[in-house]
């Protein structure tokens, strides 16, 4: 694949493996828009998070090349893949990291668990425009075609207008009709958190295992703009998302606590 300085280039990883179905929709829409590099791995890697493979050797394999895009196989974690993809297998920047489509929404707390989020986050620490997509169903069949649309939406507005630098777009699609999606809604992350609980399992040795289980809580389920709340009544769920961790509105009162 040859890129001329003319071409679009864009880095697109997931972390539901290299054969999700929601993986193949968004190489599909990708493909409207540039040329397309293709890196994820074999498996799932959901739940992965910002890790990082420090104590085994990353390898990767180039399983397809034509004129629009190239296709590699990694056995790292989502933020591996950006890594190996910028430092070693690209010719130059991308001008986008695009991540997904997640298999499960990745709305609320969910961020911080999820390898797809991991990657747009990881372009975004390279001062890539990056976004990740996520369909709100866990179903087996769940159909992806129904983001096709607002992936396109997305990116011909950052087409239009890069997003600043340190800020990257988690986005999440309600799993419902294309004609029943109301539209966008800008938003912000919904308060709320994991009710883990675990199984007590015995194996057919007879030892013991735990088996992760739970629900998600919505700690406000009559705020009306949050992505939870958009995802719910039929929105794509739009929330700017940074890299900057820093509790910026305790700064000040921690200061005096420190200071006093």
């Amino acid at each position: 694949m040859t890129i001329s300085k003319d071409d679009k280039l864009i880095l697109v990883t997931n972390d539901d493996g290299l054969y999700a179905a929601g993986l193949r929709a968004l190489f599909e829409v990708m493909e409207e828009f540039g040329k397309v590099v293709i890196i994820s791995t074999m498996e799932s890697r959901s739940g992965m998070s910002q890790a990082l493979t420090v104590k085994t050797p990353l390898r990767v394999k180039l399983l397809e090349e034509n004129d629009k895009h190239r296709i590699y196989a990694c056995n790292g974690t989502p933020t591996d893949s950006i890594k190996l993809a910028v430092n070693q297998l690209l010719e130059r920047m991308p001008d986008f990291v695009i991540s997904g489509i997640n298999h499960g929404s990745n709305a609320s707390v969910s961020i911080l668990y999820s390898g797809t989020m991991a990657a747009a986050l990881e372009g975004c620490l390279y001062g890539i425009c990056s976004v990740g997509f996520s369909l709100n169903s866990f179903s087996p069949t769940a159909d992806f075609r129904v983001c096709r649309n607002p992936i396109r939406t997305v990116i011909q507005n950052l087409l239009k207008e890069p997003l600043p630098e340190g800020v990257c777009l988690n986005v999440n699609i309600p799993a419902v009709s294309e004609n029943q999606i109301r539209g966008f809604k800008i938003c912000r992350q919904s308060k709320g958190n994991w009710k883990e609980e675990f199984e007590k399992r015995k194996d057919p040795m007879g030892k013991t295992y735990y088996w992760l289980t739970g629900y998600f809580n919505n700690q406000e389920p009559d705020a009306t703009d949050t992505d939870e709340w958009a995802l719910a009544n039929n929105y794509v769920a739009v929330v700017p998302i940074t890299v900057d961790m820093t509790a910026h509105w305790y700064l000040e009162k921690l200061k005096e606590k420190f200071n006093g």
